[in-house]
């Protein structure tokens, strides 16, 4: 009867063991899928207004970085995740992409990098997700128009920052500002940019389209795809 006891005692202990290890393979994180050639990225949308900014709003200049306090641009971003920018490089990267060279500020040239579709998937009510691209997501605050399908987001990267001036240590610096994509070159810790310039930030005031987003904190799943 002991013997026994301690057989179902050990099955047990086997099966609880068994379904943390299943629960934590399921917990919400990056994905791709090499058949679509996409990765999938756990994001909600993002608040616009920032209790330390005391109600001033900044124009959308990032598609998704982390959270505040964390995310640097937390205050001008579509959507906030959680996955490191580098886990996201190395998941486009396994795709068979080369990342290119990223610029900031100002420079004669624009972003390096080979070209990918970023768009959102968007949960609707009957249980399907709809496909929301930037020009979908984005308008310009003082006219209206739709984001331009003509922007290119490209794979350039980020640049390795040196945190430490005092140790030659260099890591990623998206890892460190917890910036996804850029549309303007305002930073080059991030993984992506467009072939917009610094030039055309002066034209381009934008700002998340709430006719077609839903509100804010809800759950969406940030997607970057390679072009076949």
């Amino acid at each position: 009867m002991q013997h026994l006891l301690s057989v179902v005692i050990l099955v047990g202990c086997l099966f609880l063991v068994h379904r943390t290890h299943a629960g934590k393979d399921k917990e919400p994180g990056l994905s791709v899928d090499q058949e679509k050639r996409t990765v999938t990225i756990p994001a909600k949308i993002a608040p616009r207004k920032l209790e330390y900014l005391k109600g001033e709003v900044y124009p959308i200049e990032v598609i998704g970085c982390w959270p505040h306090p964390r995310g640097k641009k937390a205050h001008e971003t579509v959507v906030t995740f959680e996955v490191s920018p580098q886990e996201i490089h190395k998941a486009v990267a396994s795709l068979g992409l080369k990342p290119g060279k990223p610029v900031m500020g100002e420079g004669p040239k624009p972003p390096e990098g080979p070209e990918v579709a970023v768009y959102l998937l968007v949960p609707q009510p009957d249980g399907s997700q709809k496909k929301l691209g930037m020009d979908k997501v984005l308008v310009d605050s003082r006219t209206g128009a739709a984001f331009p399908k003509s922007v290119k987001f490209r794979f350039t990267g980020s640049a390795m920052t040196q945190p430490n001036p005092e140790k030659e240590e260099k890591v990623y610096g998206a890892d460190l500002s917890g910036t996804l994509a850029v549309i303007f070159p305002v930073t080059d810790q991030t993984v992506f940019q467009t072939n917009l310039t610094m030039k055309e930030e002066k034209y381009m005031k934008l700002e998340t389209n709430t006719k077609t987003l839903p509100p804010e904190g809800t759950a969406v799943k940030l997607v970057i795809e390679v072009p076949r």
